[in-house]
């Protein structure tokens, strides 16, 4: 499994509309991906204007290749990217392990 990190900067005063179309976005378009797994949208405290979007995909392939190079890339885009102060920055990584406390 691949961890898709997006830290996104919006537009002052469209934070609930970005936060929306989010939603819209990954149960219209993102959740039809082949490889989708699933999806965590973080808002900033110190920085009200920020997010991190986390989006789980099967291999780096589903995203890179499968979602970004088809038609639903564009669809995503258009729903989010509207709210963009600046291109997000995107890495991808890949999980060691995990500890939860029970």
């Amino acid at each position: 499994m691949i961890l898709e990190l997006a830290f996104i900067e919006v537009l002052p005063a469209n934070h609930e509309a970005f936060e929306a179309a989010v939603k819209k976005g990954v149960e219209e378009v993102l959740s039809r991906a082949p490889g989708f797994i699933a999806v965590e949208l973080q808002k900033g405290i110190e920085r009200a204007d920020t997010y991190n979007l986390h989006i789980h995909w099967e291999t780096l392939e589903d995203h890179t290749v499968g979602f970004r190079e088809s038609e639903l890339f564009g669809q995503w885009r258009a729903i989010i990217g509207v709210y963009f102060a600046n291109p997000p920055v995107v890495q991808h990584w890949s999980g060691l392990w995990r500890y939860v406390k029970s």
